[in-house]
């Protein structure tokens, strides 16, 4: 059997302009493309995105990349987050002003993004590295994908990159200085040098998240999304809340409970805050270094003793160093909502949301001061309190959003001890 030599015409992206195939033997072609390509053509775009972005580490590795939201160079510290939700909480947190948030989750992006579930009025971090991109979105909430929302708000981001093996670079070697670029101009030795030049200890970078001027908060948690039903609220207790970058959902679960509000800048003398004659303090969480804004301290320092105060994670920090403790920066931090930390006071396991590179030393802590929590994954100071100076921290967020609602009774602690505190007096 015999077969016909046949010829097609190809009009392809890729410049093959016509096909020639011919064979002796039944069913078997040989294809050959006979068009010539010329390097000068722009008309040879891929129906798919390539590779055009690199995320360039101080240890001198380079990962190649596609970009997605804004576009441009930019440079972070790198670390990575271990929760499997959440993305969008985790992009609105200004605790994470300055970093680049690697996702373990390999897939993101699915549920797109909304209003709601924001946790602060813009997005801080530095960008956003991902394995796999959600080519679409499937939620009822959602307003609009991720990559528009991105780029509305000039955050980079990049996928299609190995997530596992950077992340298990940043365990074996610690955090690292990395630097996003999708300038093609701009060569590697060129981005190795600004990730070497760059650090973020010792920046302050509470200042560029806090509010500007004090103003009073009253939204409380949805009643769609209320989980602690039935819990004793404060007769409008008065909370002033120093915003070092504080959370939407913190303030939500202190309205919930009952609390009036008045969030103040970060730099709000202590003085100012004496004359509102508060119930109660609470120190936010925040991006950075503690010992980088030794005026918080101070304030802290000033505070302590007069009302009941209560710090989560920055505040955490800042009430240990007031105390007379000492911080350090963690290898990689946590960062993550499945931290299991031991409540001492109860014997219980909580699961926790956290996010900080810093820790309290408890060895360097005075008497009087008890470690009410540790973290179980390495042993770090997750909870302190000083009861003769009324005050009471947590190293991780209790709010959770994104993570677990174990440590929610904690805001209900705090209002205890500004009742208690009442009744002294």
């Amino acid at each position: 059997m015999t077969m016909t030599a046949l010829n097609f015409a190809c009009k392809s992206p890729l410049g093959c302009s016509s096909v020639a195939a011919s064979s002796q033997k039944s069913g078997v072609f040989k294809i050959r493309c006979s068009a010539s390509v010329s390097p000068d053509s722009a008309a040879c775009a891929r129906p798919w995105k390539v590779s055009d972005a690199r995320l360039v580490l101080e240890d001198g590795s380079v990962w190649r990349a596609k970009s997605f939201g804004a576009s441009g160079t930019q440079i972070g510290e790198v670390v990575f987050n271990t929760s499997m939700t959440g993305y969008q909480e985790i992009l609105t947190d200004p605790s994470y002003s300055g970093q680049f948030v690697l996702m373990t989750n390999p897939h993101i992006g699915n549920t797109g993004v909304n209003f709601d579930d924001e946790e602060s009025s813009q997005c801080f971090l530095a960008g956003l590295v991902i394995k796999s991109l959600s080519i679409c979105t499937s939620n009822w909430r959602c307003t609009e994908p991720l990559e528009d929302y991105l780029a509305k708000r000039n955050i980079m981001g990049i996928y299609d990159v190995d997530t596992r093996a950077i992340t298990r670079r940043l365990r074996q070697d610690g955090s690292l200085i990395g630097v996003l670029t999708t300038e093609e101009t701009k060569t590697d030795e060129e981005l190795l040098e600004m990730s070497r030049t760059w650090d973020i200890v010792g920046v302050d970078l509470i200042t560029g998240v806090s509010c500007k001027t004090p103003y009073e908060w009253v939204e409380k948690t949805g009643s769609d999304w209320e989980f602690a039903e039935g819990v004793k609220h404060a007769k409008n207790y008065h909370v002033v809340a120093y915003d070092f970058g504080i959370k939407h959902n913190i303030l939500r679960r202190l309205a919930s409970y009952g609390c009036k509000i008045t969030v103040v800048p970060s730099t709000w003398p202590s003085s100012e805050s004496l004359k509102m004659n508060p119930d109660g303090i609470l120190f936010s969480n925040g991006p950075g270094d503690p010992s980088a804004v030794p005026y918080a301290v101070e304030t802290v320092k000033e505070l302590i003793g007069k009302v009941p105060v209560f710090g989560i994670c920055m505040g955490h920090q800042l009430l240990g160093q007031a105390l007379g403790g000492n911080t350090f920066k963690m290898k990689f931090g946590h960062h993550g909502g499945n931290h299991p930390v031991r409540n001492h006071r109860n014997g219980q396991v909580e699961i926790s949301s956290q996010n900080h590179n810093y820790a309290v030393d408890p060895m360097s802590l005075p008497d009087g001061v008890e470690v009410t929590h540790t973290n179980l994954n390495d042993g770090s100071c997750a909870g302190l309190a000083f009861p003769d100076r009324k005050c009471m921290s947590l190293q991780y967020h209790p709010e959770a959003s994104p993570g677990p609602h174990d440590s929610d009774t904690v805001f209900g602690e705090f209002i205890q001890m500004m009742i208690q505190n009442k009744r002294n007096f």
